[in-house]
Order: structure tokens, then C-alpha cells, then sequence
């Protein structure tokens, strides 16, 4: 049992949380590299910081899912119909580079394409990057060529947004860089890196959370509003986010953040917008057109029934599921015992619409894992959430396998896809529940038993709450229950033991 004073030191000091100490996975993984530190290492001394160290881990993790892609990138993506899921290396972006335009020099938005689809369905930054890409590749060679080129263009700048990632992440709970490494050795998200850009947006949103940390709301919300340029979904940060403040009282931040994201957004989008209206609204159009897809739990309905639901209807079922998410979320971040952490609302509203979207793709776990590692950063959840995962990416390919080889039927029937769909979503619902829980038990909460409030929180850490509902209204003198760290209401008090099961 430590004493208070080593307690406090150690929660005010610079030093870090060491996950060797706390989490029972962790120690038994550190094995490998010697064990876990000792008490009279020396921490600090060396070159080999923790960020070093993530951001490396991050970039080998990385390259590691390119060799995975190997075996298309000399054959499965250009000859035969089903070996790109046979070997499970498919990736869209071999496959956009001519069927979009840019092998053709065409610019997104602006110029028509032949073909189903008329303009590039992706948001404005997205389309962007793709083009600085394409002006990267080099145009002579055959198509094959080039495509090969375009894909490994775009894994360098992908690799590079994989870093920052992980070392936002690491940034993020100044105390606890280790964590970071959920996200650099996060086997989802090296297999589905390089299947789309998705990437792009996941950095921004992980600058952002960095930028809100650091209370900096204004860089916050430009980053955001870059992000929500890039893909849709970071943009529905801001509801926690207002929730957060609403019960803090800390209006002039989130105004700040809100004023930064829309001029951001509007800086990237109004040039095409005005000049461009038929192609800018592509992406909306797409995601609204679109019928039920791979992944979700709508295409299990779908493909069960005998009289399956319109597209209309499920876009206004979607809706009012994830209405009814947030509704839900809301409430809990008013009524919770303690306010929640920024992070963990950021998972669940993500988390939310994922689950309720008629489309789940595999690379969507990519919007999830850095959130996951600030929202939870307990290796034992993270990597039951991460099996699962893996079991789609693997089932989704055996599925498209067996949909496009014929008679021969390679692969995974329907019911056999059906069941991978169904470990996914129970997995990714299997952590929002852990989270939950976290924020109505605050003393299960690795972070806070670690002595810290909200340290993604930015003007949110340690701030007193004005408007709160339910039994939080009239808390107890302390947040948590005797056996874990106890943490006075609306002060900067800190545990007194960090001992206790989580």
C-alpha cells in the first residue's frame, strides 16, 4: 500500500502512469521485452521517450499491414474477380485512380465522369488529398503501373497520418503516453489503413482532441471543421462536447470551438460549392441514395427478408436510432455521478453511429480506435473489441469471395457472414458498454483511479459542474465508492490508494 505522500508526488509530479503497474495485460505482455519497470528505473533518461517510442511502434505496425497487402499489389487487384478477398488484401484505392478520373487527369467536382458515377463521391478534403496523390504518381508506365505507383503514394501519406495519430493519442492524457500504444499495436487498424482515406479525417479528429486538451478550443474547432471536410462523422463531436460545457458552464469555449469548426469547413467547401454545386453535393447524394450495405445490421434484415425495407425507410429509422443515441447520451451526461470524461462521450456518439448507419465497413474501425484508447484504455477490453474486429475483416473478404467465384464458391456463405456481421457490432457494443459503465461507476475508470479528472477535458478538467440533473444534483462528498480512489466534487483532489479491481 503506497503512502499518501508517494501517492501525491506521483499524481502532481511529471511522471507517468506506467501500465505495466495497472494493467495485468500489460505487465504480462512486457515480458517479451524484459518485464515490467522496475521501481528504481531510470525513466526519462533516454532518447527512447514513450512518444518515440509510439510513433515508431505506429510506423512498423503500419508497414506491416502494407506486406498484407502484398499479395494484391503484383496481381490479386488486376487479374481475376475474387483473389483480392481470397488473400484479403483489398484496398479501394488501386481501383479509384482510373475509375475516378485522375488517371486521366480530371479534376474532382469540376469534371464529369463516365460511368454510375457521375462526380467523386467523397468529401471536399478528402478529394484533395486524392488528387495531390495523383499528381505524385507518375504518368508514364502502363495503367497497372501507375495504379501501383498511385497505392503507394498514398501509403506514405497514409503512414504519416497513422503517426500522428498515435502520437496525439499519446499526447493527449499528458500522464499516460503509454496508452498510445493501443492505437500503434491495434492489429484492426493495421489491416484496414490502406483500404480507403479514412485516415485523413481520423488524424485531424485526434489533433483536435489534442488541441481541446491543451485547452486551445479555437485550434479545436479548426481542426474539427477540417476533419468534417474530410469525412462526415467528426462533426458529431461538437453534441458531447455542448453537453460537456453545457454542465460545466464553460459556454465561451465551446462557442470558440463551434465558430472555429464552421470557418474551417466553410474555407474548404464554399470554392466548391459555388463553382461546383453538382459535384460537391456527390458525396451527400451518395450517402442518402445508397442502399443498405456491408457490415451493418440493416443488411442482415435485408437479406432475411422477404419483403425488405426501402432505402428511404432505413435512412429514417437510422436517423431516429441515432437520435435516440444521443437523446440517451445527453442524459447520461447530465445524470452521471461524475461528469463524464470528453473522450468517453466522444466513443459512444462515434460508436452510435456506426451501429446505426446502414453501411459498417471494415476501415470505419479506424473512426474508433483512438477514441477507444482515450475513452478506455484498458488492454484486456481493447483487445476483445480488437478480436472481433479482426473476425469481420476476415469474414467480409470470405464473403466477397464466395459472392463473386462462381459455381466453385470460395469462401463464406450469406448465414456464415451473417454471424461475422454479428460479432463486430457485439463487440464494438461489448466497449461502449464497458464505457458506460465507467461513467456511471467513475471508480472502474482506469484514468480517473489513476488520480486524474478529464485530462482530454481541456477547460473541462477539474471544472465545477452548474447544471446537473437526477441524483448528481445532490452528490455525495466523494465521487467514488470507499474501495477506489476517492475524488472530492468540483476540487483538485486526488486518490489516496490506487488500489482496487477494475
Amino acid at each position: 500500500m503506497p503512502s499518501a505522500e508517494s501517492t501525491q508526488a506521483s499524481v502532481h509530479g511529471p511522471d507517468p502512469v506506467r501500465p505495466t503497474r495497472e494493467d495485468e495485460v500489460a505487465a504480462t505482455g512486457s515480458e517479451v521485452i524484459g518485464g515490467p519497470l522496475g521501481r528504481l528505473a531510470l525513466v526519462g533518461t533516454s532518447w527512447w521517450t514513450p512518444v518515440r517510442v509510439v510513433a515508431l511502434v505506429a510506423i512498423g505496425m503500419f508497414a506491416l499491414g502494407l506486406v498484407q497487402k502484398a499479395p494484391c499489389y503484383n496481381g490479386a487487384w488486376f487479374f481475376g474477380a475474387s483473389s483480392q478477398y481470397t488473400k484479403a488484401c483489398y484496398s479501394d484505392i488501386p481501383h479509384l485512380y482510373q475509375g475516378r478520373g485522375f488517371a486521366d487527369g480530371l479534376v474532382p467536382y469540376f469534371d464529369k465522369l463516365s460511368g454510375d458515377m457521375p462526380y467523386l463521391e467523397y468529401p471536399v478534403l478528402t478529394g484533395v488529398f486524392m488528387e495531390v496523390a495523383a499528381w505524385l504518381t507518375p504518368g508514364s508506365g502502363s495503367i497497372q503501373d501507375q495504379e501501383q505507383w498511385y497505392w503507394m503514394v498514398n501509403a506514405g501519406l497514409l503512414m504519416v497520418c497513422a503517426a500522428v495519430i498515435a502520437v496525439c493519442v499519446a499526447r493527449t492524457h499528458a500522464r499516460r503516453p503509454w496508452d498510445g500504444l493501443l492505437v500503434a499495436l491495434a492489429p484492426a487498424f493495421a489491416l484496414t489503413a490502406t483500404i480507403n482515406w479514412d485516415l485523413l479525417a481520423v488524424a485531424l479528429t485526434a489533433a483536435a482532441m489534442l488541441m481541446w486538451s491543451r485547452g486551445r478550443s479555437l485550434a479545436f474547432g479548426v481542426l474539427l471543421g477540417l476533419a468534417t471536410a474530410a469525412k462526415l462523422y467528426p462533426v458529431l463531436l461538437l453534441g458531447p462536447l455542448l453537453v460537456l460545457c453545457w454542465r460545466a458552464g464553460k459556454w465561451r469555449d465551446f462557442g470558440r470551438a463551434l465558430a472555429g469548426a464552421a470557418v474551417a469547413w466553410l474555407a474548404v467547401n464554399l470554392p466548391v460549392m459555388l463553382f461546383a454545386w453538382n459535384g460537391w453535393s456527390q458525396f451527400y447524394r451518395f450517402s442518402h441514395d445508397r442502399g443498405v450495405d456491408f457490415g451493418s445490421f440493416w443488411l442482415i434484415l435485408a437479406q432475411d427478408s422477404a419483403d425488405p425495407l426501402t432505402t428511404d425507410t432505413v435512412n429514417n429509422l437510422a436517423i431516429a436510432l441515432m437520435v435516440l443515441c444521443c437523446v440517451g447520451i445527453a442524459v447520461l451526461t447530465v445524470t452521471a455521478p461524475r461528469r463524464p470524461r470528453f473522450a468517453q462521450l466522444a466513443f459512444l456518439i462515434i460508436a452510435a453511429f456506426i451501429l446505426t448507419n446502414k453501411v459498417y465497413s471494415p476501415q470505419y474501425v479506424l473512426w474508433l480506435v483512438p477514441l477507444a484508447a482515450l475513452a478506455r484504455p484498458k488492454w484486456r477490453d481493447f483487445l476483445i473489441w480488437q478480436a472481433c474486429e479482426v473476425a469481420y475483416f476476415l469474414g467480409i473478404w470470405l464473403y466477397l469471395a464466395y459472392t463473386t467465384s462462381g459455381d466453385a464458391h470460395k469462401g463464406l456463405p450469406q448465414d456464415g457472414y451473417h454471424w461475422a456481421i454479428g460479432v463486430h457490432l457485439l463487440g464494438t457494443l461489448y466497449l461502449c458498454a464497458v464505457v458506460v459503465r465507467d461513467i456511471l461507476m467513475p471508480e472502474r475508470d482506469p484514468v480517473r483511479r489513476a488520480g486524474d479528472d478529464d485530462p482530454s477535458g481541456g477547460v473541462l478538467d477539474g471544472a465545477e459542474d452548474v447544471f446537473v440533473l437526477g441524483s448528481a444534483a445532490h452528490p455525495p462528498r466523494h465521487a467514488a465508492h470507499l474501495e477506489g480512489p476517492q475524488v472530492e466534487w468540483g476540487a483538485d483532489g486526488r486518490p489516496s490508494s490506487s488500489e482496487g479491481s477494475l
